[in-house]
């Protein structure tokens, strides 16, 4: 599902084998994302992005809102990625993670969700935290025939998947989901705290099996470790790793930023486009504040599209959805910049 040349990806993976790395900021490369014009009920946070696949819609999973749904997941639809309708809560206040509720003190809302099918079943995580602790928990919905029209439908309440309780270097929000090549499940998932873990998931349970412990995977080496929501991506033999680098949720004076490493193993090493492993501080720069669009971040993948938030300085700061789909440029590295650099703003 995720295709694209594969000779470019060979020869950077062979410059890396060799201690050479190809410049993904080379100004010569004018690769350019694409917007993809949003309108309509834009108003997400975290969006987890599903694009839809033949006559299937597409569809936006987000933070919830406690004055909505009493906190649960937000669910957006659009036939092709444009107009967006709020379609609902991915459950109701009747069937809520009570779970989550009892085990994490002081839960007002359920925050950046991931949702992904495999094998016939849909899969949504999603955290429960509280803003500012690392007692936290990623908790799990199945469902096997999920109802863009209805999409608090059929979803069975799997419970926890993994948790720190505040005496753990960790913090187990934003989850990130990805299978790789051999058929295993990962898991991604941290903010601030340890920096960002990677933990084997099974399926078709879609949790860790038995055993399983994380183990970091990006880390910004200085306090306070702003890096947090990260998505993965497979594409021609490598694993790309975005992140959030700093501080979201300040409306206009956030400092989010997209970054990205990328590796030839789920597991890592996951090197900046300079070489900088990401486990000690690297990342290159996709996509920082621009105009009135301050701190773009909490990003998702779906297919070759990324959704982020950001927040609009023309509406006082409230927070507003993004997609675009990713240019690349001939050496395999994504682009998120819409104008070639000697033509950004």
């Amino acid at each position: 599902m995720r295709i694209a040349q594969w000779g470019a990806a060979a020869l950077a993976g062979a410059l890396l084998l060799t201690g050479c790395q190809p410049d993904a900021a080379d100004k010569s490369v004018s690769a350019v994302a694409t917007e993809i014009p949003v309108s309509g009920d834009i108003r997400t946070h975290d969006p987890g992005l599903v694009v839809g696949d033949g006559d299937q819609p597409w569809m936006v999973f987000s933070t919830g809102d406690l004055r909505v749904g009493l906190g649960a997941i937000q669910v957006r639809t659009s036939p092709d990625g444009r107009e967006w309708t709020h379609a609902g809560q991915a459950w109701t206040p009747s069937t809520e993670p009570t779970w989550a509720i009892e085990k994490i003190q002081g839960v007002e809302n359920f925050w950046a969700p991931e949702v992904f099918e495999h094998d016939g079943t849909w899969y949504l995580y999603y955290s429960a935290s509280t803003f500012g602790s690392n007692t936290s928990a990623i908790g799990l919905r199945t469902n096997a025939n999920l109802d863009p029209e209805n999409p608090s439908d059929g979803w069975v309440d799997q419970g926890e998947v993994w948790s720190s309780d505040g005496s753990a270097n960790y913090n187990a929000i934003d989850p990130a989901v990805i299978i790789d090549e051999d058929g295993q499940g990962w898991m991604a998932f941290g903010s601030f705290w340890g920096g960002i873990q990677l933990i084997e998931l099974d399926f078709p349970s879609g949790k860790p099996p038995a055993g399983a412990e994380p183990v970091t995977i990006a880390d910004r080496g200085f306090p306070p470790n702003a890096i947090e929501a990260p998505a993965l991506l497979h594409r021609d033999g490598w694993y790309y790793l975005f992140v959030s680098f700093d501080s979201c949720c300040r409306g206009t004076d956030s400092t989010y930023s997209i970054n990205v490493g990328r590796a030839e193993q789920v597991s890592g090493p996951y090197l900046d486009a300079d070489g900088v492993p990401l486990l000690e501080g690297g990342g290159t720069l996709l996509l920082d504040t621009d105009g009135d669009r301050i701190g773009p971040g909490g990003q998702s993948v779906s297919g070759n599209h990324l959704a982020f938030h950001y927040y609009d300085a023309s509406l006082g700061g409230d927070f507003q959805l993004a997609i675009r789909e990713l240019g690349w440029s001939p050496d395999g590295w994504p682009v998120l910049t819409t104008a070639p650099p000697d033509q950004e703003s």
